[in-house]
């Protein structure tokens, strides 16, 4: 190969990284905790949106030829626009509904574009761990600043973004899914234990800070079915698993206070029970009354509340939103992605797939997104990178070689 063309892949490598960091940024939202520094929510909204244009731009720089490559998981995502522009054209939710569309439009556009070099490898997944520790980056500088601000009596002393709006919640999930992502790079030998450890340990105390039960299951559930998938190929996932089981007994008998304590995080029963209020949201917007066009198409998109309240359940929010079309699009998304790899042979690839597919599919109980451009739909991207087949080799043309022609036969072409 020569060095042109690795510089040409270098540079390539590097101008998708950088699209894929803007479509991080665009994701992370405009509303959280009071910041050290107050940021006027305009101008947040005006830094996500823009980092979204920016990372189109880029990505069809980088693909003018508008080459893509096949994906269901793209598809049915772009089906996903139908039943979001029609509710969202009778402007129930206002106009902002359609600048939501244009937004999941454009953010749909840049993975198309970005698809063409999903492979198979593991690009992508380095790509989601950089710029999710580079978001934890900010947490963890904020609490060092500021612990007052990071951990404010108005979240029941939990973990939040003081340089960033961010909640715990979405703190909690992006120090899980790196985590996950991190130690299976470990077990699959992708990585230096010493890399690995500058990423996890941070992580895990940022996760523990946030008190976030979601993200601790689905890391947990994520891992464990993960891993089940190398244990018959792999010796270290076979000897991770052991220990991590053995660990996870001890923990529960010596420690089976603390968790509780820590997972309850000073809830009464009836608080937990109703999941911290949620089932009363949910069970009211069941009960809303509605129009068989607001059954099959939703509302329109909106900030995923119902009655000022957060819905916080994604199956729920996209019925409000996108109705039954909505939710059986997103049904097939989660059930096509999964049966994709569960068909796969064993493999690291395949395993982190599992892990994204199943983490995503456990925070959908208690955490909206899988129905707009969120961070869970870049969790689901990055596992159908991983699950798409290699790209076929572009045959090279072999040189044309001159023909001899013999000297009779020049001399009989002379007039």
């Amino acid at each position: 190969m020569s060095t042109g063309h690795t510089f040409h892949t270098s540079h390539t490598s590097k101008i998708v990284g950088t699209v894929w960091g803007l479509l991080v940024l665009n994701t992370l939202g405009s509303a959280g905790a009071k910041t050290i520094i107050p940021l006027p929510r305009s101008l947040i909204q005006l830094v996500t949106m823009g980092s979204l244009v920016a990372a189109f731009a880029l990505a069809l720089a980088l693909n003018l030829r508008l080459r893509i490559r096949p994906s269901a998981f793209l598809f049915l995502l772009t089906l996903l626009l139908v039943p979001s522009v029609i509710s969202s054209a009778h402007l129930e939710s206002g106009f902002g509904a359609l600048f939501r569309c244009a937004r999941l439009a454009l953010f749909v556009g840049t993975l198309w574009l970005v698809g063409r070099w999903w492979d198979g490898d593991l690009t992508f997944v380095r790509h989601h761990i950089r710029m999710y520790f580079a978001v934890l980056g900010s947490v963890a500088a904020g609490l060092l600043v500021s612990p007052g601000a990071a951990m404010p009596g108005l979240y029941g002393g939990r973990l939040v973004g003081a340089l960033w709006p961010l909640t715990p919640p979405q703190i909690g999930q992006y120090a899980a899914v790196i985590i996950g992502l991190t130690v299976l790079l470990v077990l699959g030998r992708r990585t230096d234990r010493t890399s690995a450890a500058l990423v996890i340990v941070p992580s895990l105390v940022l996760l523990a800070l946030t008190h976030t039960r979601t993200a601790t299951l689905g890391l947990f559930i994520g891992l464990a079915l993960a891993i089940g998938s190398l244990i018959l190929t792999s010796a270290a996932a076979r000897r991770f698993f052991s220990w991590a089981v053995l660990c996870a007994a001890v923990a529960a008998v010596a420690l089976g206070s603390v968790l509780q304590a820590w997972f309850l995080r000073g809830q009464t029963k009836e608080n937990f029970s109703s999941l911290t209020g949620r089932a009363k949201v949910w069970d009211a917007l069941l009960a809303a009354p509605r129009t068989t066009a607001e059954q099959v198409f939703g509302v329109g998109l909106g900030d995923k509340s119902f009655g000022g309240l957060p819905i916080d359940n994604s199956w729920l929010a996209v019925y409000n939103e996108q109705g039954l079309f909505g939710v059986a699009l997103v049904a097939a998304i989660i059930i096509v992605l999964g049966g994709v790899a569960l068909l796969r042979p064993p493999s690291l690839s395949r395993a982190c797939a599992i892990f994204l597919i199943s983490y995503c599919a456990i925070a959908s109980y208690t955490e909206a997104g899988l129905g707009d451009a969120s961070p869970y739909l870049l969790h689901l991207a990055v596992a159908a990178s991983l699950l798409a087949a290699p790209a076929a080799a572009t045959p090279v043309p072999a040189p044309a070689v001159p023909r001899r022609v013999p000297r009779w036969a020049r001399r009989s072409e002379v007039p």
